[in-house]
């Protein structure tokens, strides 16, 4: 069974700042992350999601935004702790990896980036590019791959266009959230088409 993310319940975090500003540019370890990944979800489904939208993440903050290593590795932590607690914490999803964040003395705006991924679910807005663009890549992300799973050569050949033309049928990932989407689209200076066509070439070697 495919993991997309969305059809996600309100889950409204009742703030809009998270951390200490003391700690700005404070990141963990990549490994660090990666360790929490794995033991707070096991499902591998999920696991892929945020592994993909983590590697769009920093080639977008490396390619669009001209990103230090430093900021490109806080975009990619942004994009593969999104989801980390959705698995345990279905119920408190988002909150609970806003707090582990905290309790670790990360940087501030990461935390916020993960809090804006959804704001109709969690209240929170996306504010700079960071914000935005994983709110723009969350859903489209899941909606392709699962678009790619049911290709027989998978990525291979997949194109915007053929990913358009699944977005107008409304069957096809119906829970995959279209609204969402335009929304996200609507805060950003780039066409749907392009951010396809970016997603399919950074995810597409992400297993």
């Amino acid at each position: 069974m495919l993991y997309i993310y969305s059809a996600m319940p309100t889950h409204l975090i009742g703030r809009s700042v998270f951390g200490n500003p003391a700690n700005a540019g404070r990141l963990m370890p990549l490994e660090e992350a990666h360790l929490l990944l794995n033991e707070w979800v096991p499902n591998e489904r999920l696991r892929l999601h945020m592994k993909q939208v983590a590697a769009v993440m920093k080639a977008w903050a490396i390619e669009k935004e001209g990103a230090d290593e430093k900021t490109a590795l806080k975009w990619e932590l942004a994009g593969l702790l999104h989801d980390a607690d959705w698995e345990k914490y279905p119920n408190d999803h988002c909150r609970i990896i806003i707090e582990e964040l905290e309790r670790r003395e990360i940087d501030p705006e990461l935390i916020h980036c993960i809090a804006s991924h959804g704001p109709k679910y969690f209240g929170v807005e996306p504010e700079n590019t960071m914000d935005k663009m994983i709110y723009a890549f969350d859903e489209l992300s899941g909606f392709i791959h699962a678009a790619a799973l049911i290709r027989p050569t998978r990525y291979e050949g997949l194109d915007a266009k053929s990913i358009l033309k699944k977005l107008k049928t409304a069957s096809f990932a119906a829970q995959v959230s279209r609204d969402d989407i335009n929304d996200a689209l609507s805060r950003i200076d780039t066409s749907l088409e392009d951010l396809i066509t970016f997603i399919i070439e950074h995810q597409k070697q992400i297993n």
